[in-house]
């Protein structure tokens, strides 16, 4: 059961002394909870309320679920945008087609995470390298943000997720900004800034809120033009299944896929950096698909959006002290007593503080510092995180990841077609070999090549290795006699490959040149005999390491000279 149930692991070991940790954080990040869940579900083109919903059974079916003891899951800006950008297509932002659409891409999003957790296929997301993840977030973060600027200004700017878009209609409507909603919009921006610095444990997000509603409250602002939320229906979700469409489902299903993969990458990233300073559990990856899996599944019932775990309310909960699943279940019946008690309090709530609070949260998400890292380290991996950045921005959020997983694909079939490969020679006195390119004064001998290529031998790149050792023989010279391959960087091998060698060996031998392998690992040792090249080039070529091989080279040369 605690296999299933990772809950039953702190319930077993739990001590009195954690409840206070636990009380602390629940309350800290349930706190916080309340007007991020609100601005949140306005990203993801919904009603506030939404927002609440979401924060409520997702978080306690995580807590029972879930490896990780201190994630916070719930709505998070990044899965909000995608929710925006794949229902938008099919309804009216805010309608009950639009709602319903949302919430059944909650369902959708969470049996594709279950399925692929079932199936312990939590390794697709490696297909999406760092790169490529850092550059879509970076310009997700700024369209999230820029989206924001109607509720900021008190402007109608219409939805895109085209930054130029955004931009040019915002520059059209400057003209007509409210004044009073701007104020409260940069006041609010400044504040949350301001008490961030002082501690992230103080919830800046919702002094700003209680600050904002006793504005507008007491000055009436709402009479003068300032957007509020207006009337919050109370109580709890309704218990409903969303309304099932084939049609509709094969529509939301790319949207649903990216979501899941994108909301997953995001909760495993944060789950495994907080773990780091636990060592009394470990973090699984399939059994995290498993619990976010299930609480979309079982959230979608209840009238919540996609859901995944947040990396600055996950903070807040570790550094609040949080030592198991109670913290978030305390979070969660926070918002219960909010959803049952509180909701007429936040009806003066201005738009536009809930807009600053999404505009900070997502800023930080650009990461300047990663780029300039990899422009320091690899220019290649520089450059994709820039085209799927540029890609995003002016294409949109699905082409963008789509853009991200070609070039990650792209690079992965790159370096498996044009891996790296050596010249080998050997440290004096020693029986060790380094690449030419690397050492000095390394051994080497006109008669004798010596190369190891670091990769699985297969159809994909054992043409690139033939011409490889084609250039290689070439440029040693007309005294080639031996030519040594070093097999210790090659773990696989197919029969494009095993052709290839086959033609390599008699084209040596009718050179009069002879090829000798070392350090052949055992699964490749026996494709090579089943396929008759062993027997072909004969048993004594094979062996141990280089020095063995360039020892029996050597030996041969010098018989030759005896004779």
């Amino acid at each position: 059961m605690k296999q299933w149930i990772p809950a039953f692991q702190w319930m077993n070991n739990y001590k009195s002394e954690m409840l206070r940790g636990d009380i602390s954080s629940g309350l800290t990040v349930g706190v916080m909870l309340i007007p991020q869940g609100m601005a949140y579900a306005m990203i993801a083109g919904l009603p506030p309320i939404y927002g609440l919903y979401a924060s409520t059974i997702p978080l306690i079916v995580y807590a029972i679920l879930g490896s990780s003891r201190q994630l916070a899951v719930g709505p998070v800006a990044m899965v909000s945008l995608l929710t925006a950008a794949g229902v938008g297509t099919l309804a009216q932002s805010g309608t009950e087609a639009y709602i319903a659409l949302a919430i059944l891409l909650a369902l959708l999003v969470g049996i594709i995470q279950l399925m692929l957790g079932v199936f312990k296929l939590g390794f697709l997301v490696d297909f999406l390298s760092h790169p490529v993840i850092s550059g879509f977030t970076s310009a997700a973060a700024l369209i999230i943000g820029l989206s924001q600027l109607k509720h900021l200004l008190g402007v109608p700017i219409p939805r895109s997720n085209h930054i130029h878009e955004i931009i040019m209609n915002a520059v059209k409507q400057l003209g007509d900004v409210h004044l009073w909603t701007l104020a409260i919009g940069l006041g609010g921006t400044f504040i949350i800034l301001f008490l961030k610095r002082i501690s992230p444990k103080i919830p800046n997000a919702l002094v700003v809120v209680f600050l904002g509603i006793a504005l507008v409250a007491f000055f009436r602002l709402d009479q003068v033009g300032v957007a509020i939320v207006g009337d919050i229906p109370s109580g709890l979700p309704s218990f409903g299944l969303p309304i099932l469409d084939l049609s509709t489902l094969r529509s939301l299903l790319p949207i649903a896929l990216a979501i899941s993969l994108v909301s997953y990458m995001e909760s495993i990233a944060v789950a495994k950096s907080i773990q780091v300073k636990h060592k009394d559990y470990e973090v699984i990856p399939n059994q995290e698909l498993i619990a976010l899996g299930s609480a979309n599944i079982l959230g979608s019932f209840f009238q919540s959006f996609p859901v995944t775990g947040g990396f600055s309310r996950t903070a807040v909960n570790d550094q609040s002290g949080a030592q198991s699943g109670i913290a978030s279940i305390i979070s969660a019946g926070l918002i219960i007593l909010t959803l049952l008690f509180l909701t007429p309090f936040f009806y003066y709530l201005p738009k536009a503080l809930l807009a600053s609070i999404i505009m900070v949260a997502v800023f930080g998400l650009i990461d300047f510092k990663e780029a300039r890292h990899l422009w320091d380290i690899d220019r290649r991996d520089f450059w994709m995180l820039v085209v799927t950045f540029i890609s995003t921005l002016l294409l949109g959020i699905e082409e963008g990841i789509g853009v991200g997983v070609m070039l990650s694909l792209a690079m992965i079939i790159y370096k498996t077609a044009y891996p790296h490969y050596a010249e080998l020679g050997r440290i004096s006195d020693t029986i060790h070999y380094r690449n030419l390119k690397r050492f000095d004064d390394l051994e080497t001998w006109e008669e004798i090549l010596i190369l190891r290529f670091d990769a699985q031998l297969y159809f994909a790149n054992c043409n690139n290795f033939k011409q490889m050792l084609q250039a290689s023989i070439t440029g040693k010279g007309p005294q080639l006699k031996y030519i040594i391959l070093h097999f210790d960087g090659i773990n696989s091998i197919d029969s494009s490959a095993l052709a290839v060698l086959k033609e390599i060996a008699g084209n040596l031998k009718g050179a009069n040149q002879e090829l000798l392998l070392c350090s052949v690992k055992g699964p490749v040792r026996d494709k090579l005999k089943l396929s008759g090249f062993t027997a072909l080039i004969g048993e004594d070529h094979f062996f141990m390491n280089p020095n063995d091989a360039t020892d029996y080279a050597l030996g041969q040369l010098d018989k030759e000279i005896l004779n």
